[in-house]
């Protein structure tokens, strides 16, 4: 069956058609480094790293380019408020995304371009756009003249004459204050480089064109992203890469937020759960069944009994396979997924479908397991673990059991204290205090430190 998306720009689902047979081409908008990563931040990783994974399975030699924006006004902010360089925030803040995505599971792109990696291809983009009249020098700054681009807003579907422009400080001189800035002119005291135009520094939108140009060519299969981005950034892509001349992307595919309290998670509202936080509370391959699993297009409310119920889901797989390991010894994946499973992902990447297959997959070979059909046990398995290995979920990969501690039983161990934690929690709710207390003096004495947080109890080992 053919790979279908869904391009926001048609609005509608589209059959995928690659560039190049064999091929795909996928450019996704990475990190922005001012700060740490929430869950909210991997969830667009974590999406599309299952995307790239159902392509390689699908035969397809896939190019994944995912970027990191490491100058903007939040980290010029940033670097001020904390008296540090720039760049010392921007690479903490790199690493920090790095950890988040490697503990997630995520494969390692193909590329991951640096913006002030690239000023020599934006100032080429820059220039070809102001031979063209597509853009101007003012004061220092170079704008898009959104006026010269036919096209503009056709992604977002807005009209132009209704256009508020986000604009940011210093930005002076624009002949309309729709036009967006692709270059800012340095001011005292703020990183800049050199150009025909005088000193500054690259504008958010002008880096991705030029990084895709550079990586992907003037055509490439698939831009991806937040639905956050749509407007001003991929919109402000597009103008730039086809003024200047690119076909751009083929196909704009977009995932949803993860909310608190149906608001977008994010630093500004003060609601967001850092993903180094998280993977000391949770197992991280729970955590990526949580993020993963849902369809990329919905929303995901966060709450910790979600999580648990995630948790709970994804213990009915893993005990599966540990039984089947238990009685048979190992099993390997099976070399093709159920077609049922192909189906589903195949449709818009319809993971919720496709995790159905698997649950189901897992309640045949229980039953196998509980009549003594190894056979049939280890045939489920097989295929269980194909799918999970295409969602990155696959609780006998080596990854996992390395990550999760090998040999030392993390795993094992987070979820008996989580049990004992539970019934903690319980007994404060009756207002049994004394029992309450009596675990968590056992805990203590078992060598774990416990901390009760608003979002809960967590536990560490004692130094």
């Amino acid at each position: 069956m053919t790979i279908r998306l869904y391009d926001t720009n048609a609005r509608q689902v589209r059959d995928f058609a690659p560039l190049t047979p064999g091929r795909v081409s996928i450019y996704l908008c990475g990190a922005t480094v001012q700060a740490a990563p929430h869950i909210g931040h991997i969830r667009s990783g974590l999406n599309f790293d299952i995307m790239r994974r159902w392509f390689a399975h699908r035969g397809y030699e896939v190019s994944f380019v995912r970027n990191v924006t490491d100058i903007d006004d939040k980290i010029i902010r940033k670097a001020a408020e904390q008296d540090r360089p720039w760049w010392a925030i921007g690479y903490e803040n790199e690493r920090a995304f790095t950890s988040g995505y490697d503990a997630l599971g995520c494969l390692p792109p193909t590329y991951e371009p640096r913006a002030t990696g690239h000023v020599p291809e934006m100032v080429e983009m820059m220039r070809g756009l102001i031979e063209r009249g597509h853009a101007y020098e003012a004061d220092g700054n170079v704008y898009f003249d959104v006026r010269s681009y036919p096209g503009y807003l056709e992604l977002s579907n807005q009209e132009l004459d209704n256009l508020r422009q986000p604009e940011g400080e210093g930005e002076t001189g624009k002949r309309d204050q729709r036009d967006f800035a692709m270059w800012k002119a340095a001011k005292p005291g703020e990183p800049s480089w050199e150009t025909p135009w005088g000193r500054g520094r690259p504008g958010w939108h002008l880096e991705c064109s030029a990084m895709a140009h550079k990586y992907l060519g003037g055509v490439f299969d698939i831009h991806g992203g937040g639905i956050d981005l749509i407007f001003p950034h991929h919109e402000n892509e597009i103008a730039q890469a086809k003024a200047f001349g690119d076909e751009f992307a083929r196909y704009w595919v977009h995932n949803a937020w993860v909310t608190m309290s149906g608001e977008k998670m994010s630093k500004s509202l003060g609601n967001s759960v850092l993903v180094s936080e998280m993977v000391r509370r949770w197992r991280p391959i729970v955590l990526r069944y949580y993020l993963g699993t849902p369809h990329y297009r919905s929303m995901i409310e966060y709450s910790e009994e979600a999580l648990r119920e995630a948790e709970s889901a994804f213990a009915r797989i893993e005990g599966f396979a540990q039984r089947v390991v238990e009685k048979a010894g190992a099993v390997e994946p099976a070399a093709e997924v159920p077609p049922a499973f192909a189906e589903a992902m195949d449709d818009d990447m319809g993971v919720p479908q496709a995790l159905a297959v698997v649950h189901t997959t897992v309640r045949q070979g229980n039953s196998a397991l509980n009549a003594d059909d190894k056979e049939t046990a280890v045939a489920r398995l097989a295929e269980v673990r194909a799918m999970l290995g295409v969602l990155g979920l696959d609780p006998l990969d080596p990854h996992w059991s390395s990550a999760e501690g090998g040999d030392d039983l993390h795993g094992v161990v987070d979820s008996l204290v989580r049990l004992v934690l539970e019934q903690r929690q319980s007994a404060r709710s009756r207002k049994d205090y004394g029992t309450a207390d009596a675990i968590r003096d056992q805990l203590v004495q078992a060598g774990l430190e416990i901390e009760d947080t608003p979002t809960g109890s967590r536990w560490t080992l004692r130094g």
